[in-house]
């Protein structure tokens, strides 16, 4: 009877800037696919050191069947800097009243730092700005011009 080759599988973790640990979701992830989760948060803690110490960081991790891992970070997600720019830790849940404002000009700049995104690069910054605003009537934030 053959052995079952191993077979490479990606994972996407939202991991704080400079904080990752082999603790939940790190190491579960990681070690269910046989990676050596220290291994991933010395090099992810490295690579994010000059992120401001617990911002979320979406990072998509590729685990090859031979163990070895390549990670791509990514920008934070559009809600956290809404929150950030509104001043609160998390949403109201209710859809009804606006939670805070944010003006057009905040959001071309949440749209720019998305733009940097390497999924976005043949996106036009208009566009990610709608999506800004999406995210952000979503998130019970009014947007004023």
């Amino acid at each position: 009877m053959a052995a079952k080759a191993a077979k490479a599988s990606f994972v996407r973790l939202l991991i704080p800037a400079g904080k990752a640990a082999p603790t939940p979701p790190v190491g579960p992830a990681l070690g269910a696919r046989g990676v050596k989760s220290m291994d991933f948060c010395k090099e992810f803690n490295a690579r994010t050191a000059h992120i401001e110490a617990g911002v979320p960081i979406p990072t998509a991790i590729n685990v090859n069947a031979d163990r070895t891992f390549t990670f791509q970070t990514k920008t934070p997600p559009t809600a956290f800097f809404l929150k950030r720019i509104v001043g609160i830790d998390k949403g109201n849940g209710k859809h009804d009243q606006p939670i805070g404002t944010i003006s057009l000009k905040h959001v071309y700049e949440i749209a720019k730092i998305k733009a940097t995104d390497e999924h976005m690069a043949n996106i036009s910054l208009e566009a990610i700005a709608k999506t800004v605003i999406a995210t952000a009537k979503n998130n019970s934030v009014a947007v004023i011009p």
